[in-house]
């Protein structure tokens, strides 16, 4: 694999990662909290076997918080690969108030079929 292209499904809730072939070679499942305020909450990150290794979730993961602040929101990590991620790049990944990360949960308490 040469590079990966990083595109944005909001509608699907899932941000893919492309690889040569037009190949979705891993990708973060997430959904967009209204209130108590706007927020991306990642609930799940994959990465293909064949494509381990390559430092794909971690550009995921970098390319969320991104879209996160060109969008002015927050991102409420709720997958345990992003909140470690966020927790080694505290510069990129600003931590979310835990009264966010509650209610991030409680949706996805609420929605069990959604994920």
């Amino acid at each position: 694999m040469s590079e990966i292209e990083i595109r944005d499904d909001r509608a699907a809730g899932r941000l893919e990662a492309i690889g040569d072939g037009d190949e979705v070679v891993g990708h973060i499942e997430y959904f967009v909290l209204e209130s108590p305020q706007r927020a991306l909450v990642p609930v799940h990150t994959l990465v293909e076997p064949a494509h381990e290794g390559k430092g794909i979730a971690g550009s995921l993961a970098r390319e969320l918080y991104g879209i996160a602040a060109r969008e002015g929101i927050v991102v409420a990590p709720l997958c345990p690969y992003v909140v470690k991620w966020a927790a080694r790049h505290p510069d990129e990944a600003p931590a979310a108030d835990p009264a966010l990360q509650k209610a991030a949960m409680e949706w996805l308490t609420a929605h069990p079929g959604r994920f």
